[in-house]
């Protein structure tokens, strides 16, 4: 049967009878990897936070400006990445986007001053915006429908991966100081080419190209029996961000962008000041990053568990139970009398709160269509990371003014209530062709 005579299917519909292959799991590896960058880049700073301040003699406004630089830098990246995603492909936007960060991390390991290394976090957080927005839709647009939603969240266990790398490095190279730790995140640029090598451009966004031949030879690596067909799509025009506030997407672009910036307020305000937050507590420094890496492990089986749900119960159903769950494993932790009650509320926040977020990243990328995909994803992002700038500031000045342990993890964990709340209008897409 030749192209011209095989029968017309929507793009989607050839991921439903498509099996889950070794090619899979190759691609599943070079972006899960891509994913503990991410996250290590973003953390590992934190555990090396005092000898940042003593190197260059910044008191802890200045260290938070610091930790908050790189998430300064992505949010106008992300907003920039994620059409470009759209017009320019999946595959190129993590390959250059993560090639850059690499480079821009090397020179920012030898700032001299504190102004000059903002300078370079902001533009290496601009750079990584591309792989850190596309992750996670290019994966979606690559997996067979029914193993979408399970596959996705084993990919956001790249994340405690990667706090536990930056744990480990910081305790490993510590003493050789923050410079050192800097030029390990720089050599993760490396993994770009890992990306372009293993994993293949979107059949999505071929077939939306009109680059239906291309679309066909992904599709016949990636097994599916409907590799042959003429593929139509949504829509073939590239979207433009006014579009995600238009019809019937509005409602679901403002739910899903405040639903993003208090999730990430919550789980960021905690995450930046945890060691902090344990020493007034009377844990010692090393004490607190054991108590970090536990807390980084308990998110393992978290993400595993709502893996294994969210393909029975749907989305919202998981998301919904774990949100609250979080919350009320953080109103344990914050109100905890002993050690013990400290360390299993917040085995209980992280079990819980990272099984939702593993969720959220799959539920996240399945409200647009192809044309929009990238860029809703890229707003999402904006909004995760517009918290992840004011909320270890605006902790950090809780604990200024005498705040308190309890108040101030009673008022991270409103955040998390409020997530909850948000999620109830969203629509459920579980087993649901992308478009």
């Amino acid at each position: 049967m030749t192209a011209i005579d095989s029968p017309a299917l929507p793009i989607g519909a050839a991921f439903d009878r498509m099996p889950f292959t070794r090619r899979h799991v190759l691609i599943a590896l070079a972006l899960f990897v891509a994913f503990v960058i991410e996250s290590w880049e973003q953390l590992a700073l934190v555990y090396v936070s005092g000898d940042l301040g003593a190197k260059l003699g910044i008191d802890e406004a200045g260290i938070g400006l610091v930790l908050s630089a790189v998430a300064f830098g992505m949010i106008p990246g992300v907003l920039v990445w994620g059409p470009v995603a759209d017009r320019i492909g999946r595959r190129p936007t993590a390959f250059w986007s993560l090639l850059a960060y690499g480079v821009i991390a090397l020179a920012s390991a030898f700032a001299q001053n504190a102004e000059v290394l903002v300078a370079l976090r902001v533009a290496s957080g601009l750079a990584l915006a591309g792989v850190y927005t596309i992750t996670f839709p290019l994966f979606l647009e690559l997996l067979p429908t029914r193993h979408r939603g399970p596959a996705a969240v084993y990919l956001s266990i790249g994340w405690p991966i990667g706090m536990l790398a930056a744990i480990g490095a910081s305790t490993v190279l510590g003493d050789l100081g923050w410079h050192v730790v800097v030029v390990a995140s720089a050599v993760a640029g490396v993994w770009a080419f890992a990306i372009r090598a293993w994993v293949p451009e979107s059949p999505y966004w071929l077939a939306a190209r009109g680059r239906q031949e291309e679309a066909r030879a992904v599709l016949r690596s990636l097994g599916s029996p409907d590799a042959e067909a003429t593929f139509t799509v949504a829509s073939e025009r590239v979207g433009r961000p006014l579009d995600l506030f238009k019809g019937g997407l509005a409602r679901i672009t403002l739910v899903m962008l405040a639903l993003n910036f208090v999730f990430n307020w919550g789980y960021w305000g905690l995450q930046t000041w945890l060691p902090t937050l344990l020493q007034e507590r009377g844990l010692t420094l090393s004490a607190s990053l054991g108590f970090a890496a536990l807390s980084a492990l308990m998110m393992i089986p978290g993400y595993v568990s709502a893996s294994l749900l969210t393909g029975r119960f749907g989305r919202k159903r998981v998301f919904l139970l774990y949100v609250v769950a979080a919350a009320l494993g953080g109103l344990w932790f914050a109100t905890a009398g002993s050690s013990f009650g400290l360390y299993a509320g917040n085995f209980v926040l992280s079990f819980f709160s990272m099984g939702a977020w593993g969720v959220w990243n799959t539920w996240n990328g399945e409200f647009y269509p192809t044309a929009l995909r990238g860029t809703g994803y890229s707003w999402a992002t904006a909004a995760q990371l517009v918290a992840t700038t004011v909320a270890p500031s605006a902790v950090g000045a809780l604990l200024a003014n005498a705040t308190g342990f309890t108040a101030t993890m009673l008022i991270i964990n409103a955040f998390m209530v409020a997530t909850a709340l948000l999620a109830v209008p969203l629509p459920e897409t579980e087993g649901r062709e992308l478009e």
